[in-house]
This record gives structure tokens, C-alpha cells and sequence, in this order.
């Protein structure tokens, strides 16, 4: 179309550098940085997103089922009959969990303590896949076995096939009542964990669930079951047809993402407040579009008034500087992509900024590309564009023949 074809020669057809040549490059490298910089940016918090997902995904559940009365007690069959049911249920297995006191050579610690199943347990996630020191061995073989975090472990000056003793705060309930000792368990210790997250290094210790349960006098019964799926997208799904089917009142059900929602929550504000805040930057180069565009209007009242004269319509004249802003934005959004996606590809493959792994988990940025993110920079860059070129080129429009082409 002709149209396109004139705005691209305003832009080609600068034969000297002026102001509005100057004004016009600023704009592209303006939106250029813009559209590098939130495509690094978005890609590193992808990065550190899917680190900390991952973390958190292979230890935890993908949905987690909490009982929070005696009488759901008596639903128990009818909760794993409909765990059996729904198909996107790949494993689920019970679990107890209550607080304890741990002591060792005179030195106490107040921590939760978990009962897990240990037969045909998954090895892919969980403490089993945490394992540093020892192994995941919850067989009792005289005493019962018990593993922990590793910094626990250094806080209790314990190590695998070391004793240490539990009591359970009902047990230190009774005593109180009937002001006696408290009952307390010895446990061996079978191996040590750790996760890299603190809330389950300095949290928590695992036995076995029948060692959990006569700990915690639960005679049989268990406080909930954990849920793993075949895929981690029909949690909230799985979640509902629970919900549905149970009496709400004796069961709560958490998805992965409930179990954790206030760090996502943050992330994603995070990842937001970069995105708008970067978007600005870009919404500074448009607005110089806006001038190089207007200032080219009035360099061009001639031009405008000629094309009228010869037959092109007002919706042409409005096309031809349309065309020419949203070129400028096109340039720099393509440049723009073709940069930050060049420094994401360097960071994943060649690692060129380093991080201290003595410090850090990783050794190296974390770097995730992804699909929305371009389509999401890439069209917002357009936008903006393309609403900057619009009140220059409804000038245009508006130009009389005769005012323009008179003194010519």
C-alpha cells in the first residue's frame, strides 16, 4: 500500500541530521532498552520462580488433606475411596504430624515431627529425595528410626546412628495433669536431610507413621494424607472435587500453591511491579515518538497539502504518519527482543554472570524465557506506539489544503 510506502521513506529520507531526526533515533533506542531490559528482567524472576517452585514441588505435596476434627475420623474410607476415584491422582499416603521436644546430651529443640510412610514410598520427592547423610530407613529394628535436618543434627550434636529421646506435648500434658514425668521415646537416628529451605530443615523430623501415631496416642488414626499428581496443572481441580465431595468442615484441603501463597503472592507482585516499572521506560520513548511526530507533521504541512490536492483521502494522510510512528516502535520492539534474547541465550549457555555456590544454591543467574512474556512486551511496546502516533497523525488530517500549499 502506498500509504506505508511513503511513511517509510519520511523515515529513509533524512538527508541531513535536524532535530527531528535526532528526537526520532532517541525514540527507538528508547524503546529498544525498554523491551531488552524487561525481557532480561522478566526472564531472570522466571528463572529464580522456577528454582524456588521446584524446591518447594519436590518436597512438598501437590495437594495436602488436613483432618480438622474426631469426626472426620469416621470418613476416613470414604476420603480414600474418592482419592482412588479421581484420576489425575497418580499416589496419596497418610501422614500424622503433631509438636515435640527432641533432647540430646542436655540440649532441647521444639519441633514438628511427621509420621510417613515408608513402604513403596516414592523416591522422586519428599525427605527421601533429601537425603545427605545415612539413608531413607524407617524400619523399626528395636528402636524406632528417626530422620533429620541437618541443622538440627549440628544443634543436637547428633549423627546417624546416634540416640536421641521425644516426648510429645500431649505426653508433657499428662504429666503436668497428673504431675509425673512425661513418657518420652528413643529414637535412632537413620539419616539427615536437607532441602535448602529452611522452613523444613529447622521444622521438621520424620519417623514412620506407626511410630508417629504411638507417640502421639492417635491409636490407628492419622491427621491427613498428601496427595501427588500426574500433573501439578489439576491441583486446584483435584482440590474442588475433594472439597465437593467432603464434608468441609472435616477436611481442608491445600493445594502446592496454598501450602506456600504468601511467598508466590510476593513473587508475583515482585514480577509485576518490574513489568510496569520497566514499561515506563518505554512509555518515555513513545512520548518522544509523539514529538518527532508531531514536529514532523508541521515539517510536512506542504507535503500533506499536496497529497490532499492530488485525491488522498483524510484515512490515507492519517495512515501514512500511523505508519511512520508505529515503525519507529516496531524497529525498536524487534531490536529490542533480538537483544535481550541474545543475553538470555549467553547466560544460559555460557553462564557469563557467575554466582558464589558457597552462598548461593546455584552457580550461575537463573535465566527462563518465556513464550507470553515476548508476546506480552512486544504487543504493550505496539500499544504504546501506536497511541502515541495517533494525535500526530489526526493533525495531519486536519490540515487545510489551502493553508499548507498557498505560499508555495
Amino acid at each position: 500500500m502506498f500509504e506505508f510506502f511513503i511513511a517509510k521513506r519520511y523515515l529513509r529520507s533524512k538527508h541531513r541530521i535536524n532535530l527531528i531526526s535526532v528526537i526520532s533515533i532517541l525514540s527507538t533506542l528508547g524503546v529498544m532498552i525498554g523491551v531488552a531490559a524487561l525481557v532480561i528482567v522478566l526472564s531472570v524472576f522466571n528463572g529464580f520462580g522456577s528454582i524456588v517452585q521446584s524446591i518447594l514441588i519436590n518436597f512438598d505435596p501437590h495437594v495436602k488433606i488436613t483432618l480438622t476434627s474426631e469426626e472426620a475420623y469416621k470418613n476416613l474410607t470414604a476420603l480414600e475411596n474418592k482419592l482412588n476415584s479421581i484420576e489425575y491422582i497418580s499416589s496419596h499416603s497418610p501422614f500424622v504430624e503433631g509438636k515435640t521436644i527432641l533432647w540430646n546430651k542436655n540440649i532441647y529443640e521444639i519441633l514438628d515431627l511427621k509420621g510417613i510412610e515408608h513402604e513403596g514410598k516414592d523416591e522422586s520427592w519428599g525427605v527421601n529425595s533429601a537425603i545427605i547423610s545415612g539413608e531413607f530407613d524407617l524400619e523399626k529394628s528395636g528402636l524406632d528410626k528417626m530422620i533429620v535436618g541437618f541443622p538440627i543434627a549440628l544443634r543436637l550434636s547428633c549423627r546417624v546412628g546416634d540416640t536421641i529421646s521425644v516426648t510429645s506435648f500431649k505426653n508433657l500434658e499428662k504429666s503436668a495433669l497428673f504431675l509425673s514425668m512425661p513418657e518420652s521415646k528413643r529414637f535412632i537416628v537413620s539419616g539427615i536431610f536437607e532441602t535448602n529451605n529452611k522452613n523444613y530443615d529447622y521444622k521438621f523430623v520424620y519417623t514412620s507413621l506407626e511410630a508417629g501415631q504411638d507417640l502421639f496416642g492417635l491409636d490407628g488414626n492419622v491427621s491427613g494424607y498428601e496427595v501427588r499428581l500426574s500433573d501439578i496443572d489439576y491441583s486446584e481441580k483435584v482440590k474442588k472435587e475433594i472439597l465437593k465431595s467432603s464434608d468441609a468442615n472435616l477436611f481442608s484441603v491445600y493445594t502446592w500453591y496454598d501450602l506456600h501463597e504468601d511467598l508466590y503472592t510476593v513473587m508475583l507482585i515482585e514480577r509485576w511491579a518490574a513489568y510496569i516499572i520497566l514499561c515506563l521506560i518505554i512509555a518515555v520513548a513513545t512520548f518522544n515518538i509523539l514529538g518527532s511526530l508531531t514536529m514532523s507533521v508541521i515539517e510536512k504541512k506542504k507535503d500533506i497539502g499536496v497529497l490532499k490536492s492530488i485525491g488522498v483521502n483524510d484515512n490515507s494522510i492519517l495512515k501514512i504518519f500511523m505508519f511512520e510512528g508505529l515503525l519507529i516502535g516496531l524497529i525498536g520492539t524487534l531490536t529490542g527482543l533480538i537483544i535481550g534474547l541474545a543475553v538470555c541465550y549467553l547466560q544460559i549457555n555460557f553462564n557469563f554472570y557467575p554466582l558464589d555456590p558457597t552462598k548461593y544454591i546455584i552457580d550461575a543467574l537463573p535465566v527462563e524465557v518465556r513464550f507470553f512474556d515476548i508476546i506480552a512486551i512486544a504487543g504493550m511496546s505496539i500499544l504504546l506506539s501506536f497511541l502515541a502516533s495517533l494525535y500526530p497523525a489526526k493533525r495531519a488530517v486536519k490540515q487545510s489544503i489551502i493553508e499548507a500549499i498557498k505560499w508555495e
